[in-house]
C-alpha cells in the first residue's frame, strides 16, 4: 500500500514541476494546488484492453500537469480504480511523481461486482456481499444503491485494495439522492446522511480518507420542488453537526458544461431569504465543485454545436475552456483515454483559465 495523502507542500511542488502551463491552470483550495482539469474515468468496457489505455491515459495526464484524478468502484466494475493504483505505482516507483503531489477521488454506494471474477453479476453479488453478511434483504434500494455503513465499509476497503493506497484524498458519497429517494421520505434520507457522514468522519480520523463529499446527478441542479431537489446548507449543518466546524465535508460533484448549464442559472439554493445557484452556495460554505461530462460523452464535439470563443480552434477546448473558467469549479474531469485525445485536450493546459470578468463578459455575449 501507497503510504501519504496530497499535502500543500506535495502539490505545490507538483506545480513547481510544470512550469509550461498557464500561471493560472493550478487553482488553491484548502492549501492545496489542484490542476483545472482533472481526469476521469467512467466509461470504458471491463477488459484488460481498456486498463492498459486507462492506466496511460493516467501517467501521460500526470506529465501534462494534471494531479486531479477521480474514479468510482463501480466505473468499469472495479477495474477503473485498478487501472489508476497500477498508473500510481508506475509513477511512484519511477520517481516519476510523489504520492503527496496527487489528489484521488473516488466514490461508492452503487452495487458492483468484480470485473475481473467471471461470474454473473448478481451471482458475484450474492457470493461477495449477500453470502458474507455485508448487505441484507431490504437493503439494496430501487436504484442498485446502498448507504448502510456495513457495505460503505466494505466498498470503502476494497477501493484502498484497487488503488493501492493507504489514504484516499476524497470519498465521495455517490448519486445518494438520485438512488435512494424513490424509496424512502427525505426526512429518513437526511437522517441516514448524517450516519455516512459520521462514518466518514471516523474514517478521517483511522486515515484511510482526508475528505468526503457528494457526487450527485439531478439533486442540487433541479427547482425546489422537486422530489430529488436537496439543500447544501441544510447537508452542510448535518456534517458540521457530526464532524463540527473543521468537518471533512469539503467537495461535491455535479454534471455542467455549456448545454447542461442548470448549475450556473438555477438560483435554487436558499439562506437567509437570499438564492444562489450550486456554485454560489458551494462558496459561501468554503466548499470545492468538480464537474462532470464537460464534453457531455463527446455529444459536444460535432461541427457548429459549441459557439465559437476566445480564438479556440477546438471545441474541446471552448467546451472545457468554459467549465474550468466558471467561478467555484475546481476542474472540469475530463474522461480521456487514448494518448491522442490526452494530448488534445490537454494543450488547454497552456491558456490561462478566464477571469471572472472575462467569464461573465462571455456569458454575456454567448446570452446575446
Amino acid at each position: 500500500m501507497i503510504t501519504g495523502h496530497a499535502t500543500s507542500e506535495g502539490t505545490a511542488k507538483f506545480a513547481d514541476n510544470h512550469p509550461n502551463v498557464a500561471k493560472n491552470h493550478f487553482k488553491q483550495f484548502d492549501g492545496l494546488t489542484l490542476s483545472s482539469i482533472g481526469i476521469g474515468t467512467y466509461l470504458g468496457n471491463p477488459d484488460d484492453a481498456t486498463d492498459m489505455l486507462v492506466r496511460d491515459a493516467v501517467i501521460k495526464s500526470t506529465t501534462l500537469g494534471i494531479n486531479v484524478i477521480d474514479t468510482a468502484i463501480n466505473y468499469r466494475a472495479q477495474k477503473a480504480e485498478r487501472s489508476i493504483g497500477k498508473a500510481i505505482t508506475q509513477l511512484i516507483e519511477k520517481n516519476k511523481i510523489r504520492r503527496d503531489q496527487l489528489f484521488v477521488s473516488t466514490k461508492n454506494g452503487y452495487i458492483t461486482n468484480d470485473g475481473d471474477v467471471k461470474e454473473d453479476f448478481w451471482q458475484n453479488i450474492q457470493n461477495t456481499l449477500v453470502k458474507p453478511g455485508i448487505i441484507k434483504s431490504g437493503d439494496i434500494s430501487s436504484g442498485y444503491h446502498c448507504m448502510t455503513l456495513p457495505y460503505l465499509q466494505d466498498q470503502l476497503n476494497r477501493s484502498l485494495s484497487n488503488l493501492g493506497l493507504e489514504c484516499i484524498d476524497l470519498m465521495y458519497l455517490h448519486n445518494a439522492a438520485e438512488g435512494q429517494l424513490h424509496d424512502m421520505t427525505k426526512d429518513e434520507f437526511m437522517r441516514r446522511l448524517g450516519e455516512v457522514f459520521k462514518f466518514y468522519e471516523d474514517q478521517r480520523k483511522s486515515g484511510t480518507i482526508r475528505y468526503y463529499g457528494m457526487a450527485t446527478w439531478d439533486c442540487f441542479r433541479v427547482p425546489q420542488g422537486h422530489s430529488q431537489y436537496l439543500s447544501i446548507f441544510e447537508i452542510a449543518k448535518i456534517a458540521r453537526d457530526v464532524g463540527g466546524s473543521e468537518n471533512g465535508f469539503k467537495f461535491i460533484q455535479l454534471p455542467y458544461n455549456m448545454h447542461l448549464d442548470q448549475a450556473l442559472t438555477m438560483r435554487n439554493q436558499i439562506q437567509d431569504d437570499m438564492t444562489f445557484n450550486i456554485f454560489e452556495a458551494a462558496a459561501k460554505l468554503g466548499m470545492g465543485v468538480f464537474t462532470s461530462v464537460p464534453l457531455m460523452q463527446s455529444k459536444l464535439l460535432g461541427p457548429k454545436i459549441l459557439p465559437e470563443f476566445g480564438e479556440l480552434t477546438r471545441s474541446s477546448h471552448r467546451a472545457i475552456q468554459f467549465v474550468r473558467s466558471t467561478p467555484g469549479v475546481i476542474a472540469p474531469l475530463v474522461g480521456q483515454k487514448s494518448l491522442s485525445h490526452v494530448d488534445e485536450n490537454l494543450e488547454l493546459t497552456k491558456i490561462p483559465v478566464l477571469s471572472e470578468k472575462e467569464f461573465s463578459d462571455l456569458v454575456n455575449e454567448l446570452s446575446s
